[in-house]
């Protein structure tokens, strides 16, 4: 088992903040280092490879979109973007960017180190070992699923709605992202027709999971899988 402290990079040009931010997570165990200019912050990651990265959106010298791009390009290490504005992260989302998650501010440090840990710990742990907690059972190949041995009866739309939930833990997906994913002829269908789908799927996941929520509603964002 890995003991050695995971190491968290904020990159974010309000002092304050940062330091907050810091304190909270160091507290938390983390190790933590905070930079304050976008330049700076793809050499330092090459360089000392964080464990999770908390990135704003705004900033100088370079825009955390741009860092996040050039990020990807050498490595897949986790990110939260931050940003001062409710329908930024609609943007963001549309833009398909693939971020672990996204935070608006001002936000709750406890809630931000909560959220950290969620991703830390979903990285580090095998999808079997997820599907396994969770108690859904997906096969891809018959098409079939089960909540702990019980047979889900679902459309082939719930169903690779459900498989791309169960597969990406954590995630939080903008209704168009989800919509990409459930039909095979690309039929051209309003943005809202997934949240019946998403209603239709969480009724039949009620039944066999009582008292649990596992597809949770983003306000104003779409929907993700929390198991």
């Amino acid at each position: 088992m890995d003991t050695k402290p995971k190491t968290i990079l904020i990159v974010e040009d309000e002092p304050k903040l940062a330091e907050v931010m810091c304190e909270y997570l160091q507290q938390a165990g983390f190790l933590t280092h905070g930079i304050g200019n976008g330049l700076q912050a793809v050499p330092w990651i090459r360089e000392n490879a964080p464990d999770l990265v908390i990135l704003d959106l705004m900033l100088p010298g370079k825009d955390g979109l741009q860092i996040f791009r050039e990020l990807r390009l050498f490595a897949d290490t986790p990110v939260i973007m931050a940003t001062a504005k409710v329908d930024e992260i609609d943007r963001l989302l549309g833009l398909e960017l693939g971020a672990d998650d996204y935070v608006c501010k001002p936000y709750s440090p406890r809630e931000l180190v909560v959220r950290v840990k969620n991703i830390l710990r979903r990285v580090a742990t095998p999808l079997r070992q997820l599907i396994a907690e969770s108690g859904i059972e997906i096969d891809v190949e018959r098409m079939e699923a089960k909540v702990d041995g019980q047979a889900l009866v679902l459309t082939p739309v719930e169903f690779r709605l459900l498989q791309h939930f169960v597969g990406n833990p954590g995630k939080v997906y903008s209704r168009n992202h989800l919509l990409d994913h459930l039909y095979d002829d690309h039929r051209i269908v309003t943005d809202r027709a997934v949240d019946s789908h998403v209603k239709n799927l969480r009724r039949k996941l009620e039944v066999a999971l009582p008292e649990r929520e596992v597809i949770k509603s983003v306000y104003g964002v779409g929907y993700k899988f929390d198991p």
